[in-house]
């Protein structure tokens, strides 16, 4: 009677490394980063379309302000509407800053040492897209210091009286100084942060380069012009 014969046990394939988590990855971060960046986007255009009511004196841009706290009514409470918008942007904030901060940290890692030629066609915004983050941020900080609470607005913070107080800040010279040079910060972004934003979302391609670099730029200029006219206009007297 002949004897069995044992198999040898089939060796199973090594399962697949288990795959990373959305955020955990590259363009999970890099998305984040673009959605984010566009909901900012879509801030300062209100924002610069707010502010541009200056220019039609105290009581056109004081109801302004007065309505931001009242959107909403009588569905949601005063300044409930406010506050969700402060909420969202905030989460923005945060979310743009961290995937931006994170990225930098992996490319860091990728690459350890520097490179000795850098890319000639790569732009000053490019460049400065780091440090202009930077002074974005703490130009927030010091913006909500200065017009939403007040703690550090020259003179005498006037609640519920924006005209009042912007004229304020802007007929100071470091008032000015500051913010010049975070508008300025705010052009070199959106120009270059717009454009990569399309390029993450998979939106442009070779047909459309011309014309996404044409609105980024157009964008980054209108958005700048539109800011910076206000202090320009308290500096000349055109508003006061």
């Amino acid at each position: 009677m002949a004897l069995a014969t044992k198999t040898a046990p089939t060796k199973r394939p090594p399962s697949p490394p288990r795959s990373r988590g959305f955020w955990a990855s590259t363009i999970g971060k890099k998305t984040v980063m673009a959605v984010s960046g566009l909901i900012m986007l879509g801030y300062l255009v209100a924002h610069v379309m707010g502010n541009l009511k200056v220019f039609f004196g105290p009581e056109e841009f004081n109801r302004y302000g007065h309505w931001l706290r009242t959107m909403g009514e009588p569905v949601l409470h005063y300044s409930w509407g406010l506050w969700l918008v402060r909420v969202v942007l905030l989460a923005a904030v945060v979310a743009h800053a961290v995937s931006a901060y994170q990225l930098s940290r992996r490319d860091i890692k990728a690459r350890p040492t520097a490179y000795v030629h850098r890319r000639k066609r790569s732009s000053y915004a490019t460049r400065t897209m780091r440090w202009g983050g930077v002074i974005l941020a703490l130009f927030i900080v010091w913006h909500v210091l200065d017009l939403t609470t007040g703690t550090v607005h020259p003179g005498g913070f006037q609640e519920g009286r924006p005209y009042e107080n912007v004229v304020d800040t802007f007929s100071t010279w470091y008032g000015n100084v500051i913010y010049l040079v975070a508008m300025l910060a705010v052009g070199l972004h959106v120009r270059h942060g717009f454009w990569s934003a399309a390029q993450t979302l998979g939106v442009g391609n070779a047909r459309r380069e011309r014309v996404l670099k044409a609105l980024a730029n157009g964008l980054a200029l209108v958005l700048t012009a539109g800011f910076v006219s206000v202090p320009v206009a308290v500096m000349t007297g055109v508003v006061s």
